[in-house]
């Protein structure tokens, strides 16, 4: 595939139409649904079919796993998030992506189906029970969602032979080619994602944490930065081996007997693993364009080179589309956006 500069990519996305040819998996058949549209999630358009590479593998060593969680509230983001993948990545064929879902809703899977006939996927239900009784409420409601504490369990969930996964939010697109964060060195990580050091750290737990000397010395020997986990790369097996998925327990269950922090599923992750991940450039987590958590005001863009859009943060792109009043950030995600009629996206 040819490189093409950022914006040059974003203004050129219409424009293709090529075609590819993926593997379909799904353990749920299609004549085993009945479909009642609602929520206007029938709405979404078929996505164009993509070959952007002459070569092309299909050995399962050069397949890529992606995981995201699958709710209708974000099915619109994470619609645009797997066309953003497919259309920058040399072999989209290549790509398998790990749909865990809390509430099972049928017309959310023939969205899918209709949308992405061709794509290469499979479905696990997330028990929300899992966490039922673990999770504190934070500063925003989403954030206290069950679904939202699924990444904690991915390698429980996922099958064996998956030894590598790149977990997605749904807010957020990309515009490069997800092979280049695909093969980053962990250099024995369990985990590699951005590391933003110049953030204050201490603002994401409270001063009950910090002056206590027994909970803050988990920090002892570590150089802790916050890093974002809408976008990490994870080594399963380490994760399952490491037992990593306890630890991070053990600190929701210490958030419900002492309040130690104030957000969601983040701060168990950095109590865990910050100072121990493996960075990876910024470029792959231009994060907060959805503003702060409380009001999700304009954010402009930070400097530098760009290969994820992420809308983290109260502000959804395609919230403020819709009611007319988008940040500009806004306009970058609504190339990528399938709901409605092919011009809707354009709407100003």
């Amino acid at each position: 595939m040819v490189a093409l500069p950022f914006l040059g990519r974003l203004s050129f996305l219409l424009l293709i139409a090529t075609t590819t040819t993926t593997a379909f998996a799904i353990g749920i058949h299609h004549g085993s649904i009945i479909w009642k549209p609602s929520s206007g999630v029938s709405n979404f358009r078929e996505a164009p079919k993509f070959r952007n590479g002459d070569v092309c593998g299909t050995n399962a060593s050069e397949r890529i796993h992606i995981a995201m969680t699958l709710d209708v509230n974000y099915l619109r983001g994470t619609m645009a998030a797997v066309l953003s993948v497919l259309m920058h990545s040399t072999c989209p064929e290549n790509t398998e992506f790990h749909f865990l879902w809390g509430k099972y809703e049928p017309e959310v899977l023939v969205s899918i189906n209709s949308t992405f006939p061709y794509l290469n996927f499979r479905l696990y239900h997330f028990d929300s029970d899992r966490v039922r009784g673990k999770i504190s409420r934070s500063i925003r409601q989403a954030l206290d969602q069950p679904l939202n504490y699924a990444r904690i369990y991915l390698a429980d969930m996922l099958p064996p032979d998956v030894k590598r996964v790149l977990y997605l939010d749904s807010d957020l697109v990309v515009v490069d080619d997800i092979v280049k964060l695909w093969e980053v060195d962990l250099e024995g990580k369990v985990l590699a994602a951005p590391e933003y050091c110049h953030a204050n750290f201490t603002k994401y737990f409270t001063d009950l944490f910090w002056s206590d000397k027994e909970l803050s010395s988990t920090f002892n020997g570590r150089k802790p930065c916050y890093f974002n986990t809408g976008v990490m790369v994870v080594d399963v097996d380490k994760w399952r081996q490491g037992g990593y998925t306890p630890k991070v327990e053990e600190w929701m269950a210490l958030q419900k007997q002492k309040r130690i922090y104030t957000l969601g599923s983040l701060p168990p992750f950095l109590l865990v693993l910050a100072g121990n991940i493996k960075a990876v450039h910024h470029r792959w987590n231009q994060h907060g364009l959805g503003g702060d958590n409380l009001e999700g005001k304009c954010r402009s863009l930070h400097p530098g080179p760009i290969s994820l859009l992420h809308w983290s943060g109260k502000g959804k792109p395609w919230l403020r589309l819709d009611s007319r009043k988008p940040c500009a950030v806004d306009h970058l995600w609504a190339p990528y956006d399938l709901y409605g009629s092919p011009d809707h996206s354009l709407e100003e």
